[in-house]
């Protein structure tokens, strides 16, 4: 097969890699092999992040022998979200398809979630179930299992499996969304924000045979910490002020409420200086007024933040003759530059 380097591909297929020198080349003939059998034109952007184990010295051997393969290789190691977004920074495909470079994912099923994008109009994302999940009971597919029922609940975007790398989206939505800290773990729930409608399909897993994994139990403390400003981020990301000034009046009501009543005993007499209702009263008013104060900053750094050109405050589609035009944005700001990671 003959490759064009300056045509763009229809498909852009990402993978994060850490210390996987093992399974590069087996990774990359069988992702060539699952999309020869397919019409789609594809490119795999291998985005080495920090590895010491020889994998970028690999990674920019096989994108000599393999024209349709890009290496980026990060300086150091920055995390699995960083490494997804600087290809993600990069892809010219249509359909932006991402997997784990571990073999636990099966690369003969990418067809399968592309077929599924081009046969429904109406998805923008599908998002991999391993139903059959190959992998430690205890220690990998229980916490799974909770943690995938508390995201699901606490955001509204439910889905099996939220932790599978084998996702395929139209590339308008990720062009819409940006990776930092560890958020890879919450893309389907960043991809409804950005106006996805997402839809979920068995797929194969496999058991790992080479390499070590990079998970641990302790990822369970940091999934909670990350739930917690996702949800922040969906429900109160353009109205902090709700979020904070609404703890503030809770707080203040009752210490208000309790001064009120200190201050009318006073008035008729009644020695309140050592009674400890009155710290308290006190200590629940400074509070609320620190938490409202707290909301309007928020306020005020949003509309710096818009104003000034960063992300959009919506995303929509406009239809002229039945046709969709290109997705619009805010008229009041259009999205911040992209730089490489």
């Amino acid at each position: 097969m003959i490759y064009d380097l300056e045509a763009v591909p229809d498909v852009s297929i990402v993978v994060p890699i850490y210390n996987e020198v093992d399974n590069l080349r087996e990774l990359a003939e069988r992702i060539f092999k699952a999309m020869a059998s397919q019409t789609l034109s594809f490119e795999l952007l291998a985005v080495d992040d920090g590895s010491t184990d020889g994998s970028p010295e690999l990674l920019r051997q096989l994108s000599a022998e393999y024209p349709w393969l890009r290496a980026i290789c990060l300086v150091r190691n920055y995390g699995q979200s960083s490494a997804l977004q600087a290809g993600f920074d990069r892809v010219r495909g249509r359909y932006v398809v991402t997997l784990d470079a571990d073999l636990q994912n099966e690369p003969a099923d990418i067809p399968l979630l592309l077929e599924r994008l081009e046969a429904d109009s109406t998805v923008d994302m599908v998002s991999g179930w391993r139903k059959d999940r190959q992998d430690a009971e205890i220690s990998r597919k229980l916490p799974s299992r909770i943690a995938n029922r508390l995201i699901s609940r606490s955001t509204g975007v439910h889905l099996h499996d939220y932790g599978c790398a084998l996702k395929a989206y139209r590339r308008p939505i990720i062009d819409r969304i940006r990776l930092y800290g560890e958020l890879h773990r919450f893309i389907p729930s960043l991809a409804r924000e950005a106006g996805a409608r997402i839809t979920e399909v068995p797929v194969r897993h496999h058991a790992r045979t080479r390499g070590v994994s990079k998970y641990g139990i302790d990822r369970t403390f940091r999934v909670i910490l990350d739930l917690i400003l996702i949800v922040f981020f969906m429900r109160y990301r353009q109205r902090p002020l709700h979020a904070f000034g609404g703890v503030g009046l809770w707080l203040a009501a009752p210490g208000t409420a309790i001064l009120t009543w200190l201050l009318a005993l006073k008035l008729t007499g009644e020695d309140i200086g050592g009674r400890p209702l009155l710290l308290l009263g006190v200590m629940l008013v400074l509070m609320g007024m620190q938490f409202i104060a707290a909301g309007l900053m928020g306020e005020l750094l949003m509309r710096i933040y818009h104003e000034a050109g960063g992300a959009p405050q919506y995303h929509a589609k406009e239809y002229s003759g039945g046709q969709a035009e290109p997705v619009a944005t805010s008229p009041a700001s259009s999205p911040a530059p992209v730089r490489s990671v």
